[in-house]
């Protein structure tokens, strides 16, 4: 997101927050991407004030929501409030097995498509074979555990950075 908007949240603006997302929405935007992951808000009371004043906003309200949080609390939050078809970024193995299907589960109940990302128990997929796993791992439990269709599955294999400057990711070019 913009620093405008993150300013603009952070503040308790959310007319100028709305003002930002229809302006994406006017120059074409598909999907709006709402996060609420800053340490200085409550990241459930602003994402449920958000997402409730753009489903007021017609022109905001006829694109998909991506509810986007580290947090699934706040994840969640957005859930309960929006209207329509939303993604969910993201969901992964990282926390195990029950807590990926209940996450998925929640995702599942509100009708929205999930991201999920390659980590699982033993961290951040590295390897192309991890990734590969980790994903197809993940497909197998939302679609025959849960019952997620295969066209509301995204999947994030972790594209990493080659210029950490880090020697554990040299390998990664």
């Amino acid at each position: 997101g913009s620093m405008m908007y993150k300013k603009a949240i952070v503040d308790g603006n959310y007319e100028k927050a709305l003002s930002i997302a229809l302006k994406q929405v006017q120059q074409g935007a598909d999907v709006l991407d709402i996060n609420m992951d800053d340490g200085l808000i409550d990241g459930v009371s602003a994402m449920t004030k958000f997402v409730n004043l753009l489903i007021s906003e017609p022109d905001v309200s006829k694109v998909p929501f991506m509810i986007d949080s580290s947090k699934f609390h706040v994840v969640e939050a957005g859930l309960k409030c929006a209207q329509g078809k939303c993604i969910v970024n993201s969901i992964s193995l990282k926390e195990g097995e029950e807590a990926f299907k209940h996450h998925a589960r929640i995702c599942k109940y509100h009708g929205a498509s999930v991201v999920v990302m390659a980590f699982d128990e033993e961290g951040q997929a590295a390897t192309f074979e991890d990734k590969v796993r980790i994903c197809q791992r993940a497909y197998r439990i939302l679609v025959e555990e849960v019952g997620f269709a295969g066209h509301d599955i995204i999947f994030d294999p972790n594209i990493l950075t080659v210029g950490t400057g880090l020697a554990e990711h040299n390998n990664y070019a």
